[in-house]
């Protein structure tokens, strides 16, 4: 179901689950081109201040997207921009929940801004906010 910018109300609130595995993060190198030893290498992250692999922050802010797209507005929806602070590193195995947020809305311009955190276990591992054109209603 996708919700039109008239269906929408300040407070809505969508979330996505999905737990990091090993090959997110090998598959998200080869698409993104991103092989930097902090997400590839364990030897070299022994000596890091995480003393693991971490996963690449945008693989994580991506269930922002996939929560817009298939959840809050829905399919249909076209991301404009987002804001990401980054708060804590995700580990492989990790479960990261993204959750967004009705925070406002401007049905002249046919845009919804919402407030996106990305948690892991409880603990905040990103937040920020996004502007979205929620789809349009279907021709009469």
């Amino acid at each position: 179901m996708a919700y039109t910018i008239d269906q929408l109300k300040p407070g809505m609130s969508a979330s996505t689950s999905k737990t990091v595995t090993e090959t997110d993060v090998i598959l998200f190198s080869g698409i993104s081109t991103d092989v930097n030893p902090a997400h590839l290498d364990e030897q070299y992250c022994k000596t890091t201040k995480f003393g693991t692999r971490i996963a690449h922050g945008l693989l994580s802010a991506g269930f922002i997207s996939a929560t817009l797209a298939n959840k809050l507005p829905g399919p249909g929806t076209i991301y404009l921009s987002q804001t990401l602070r980054f708060k804590a590193p995700v580990k492989i195995g990790d479960t990261v929940t993204a959750t967004v947020t009705v925070r406002e809305i401007n049905t002249e311009k046919n845009r919804v801004t919402l407030d996106t955190v990305c948690t892991v276990a409880g603990n905040t591992v990103i937040e920020g906010e996004c502007l979205v054109m929620p789809p349009m209603a279907p021709a009469p």
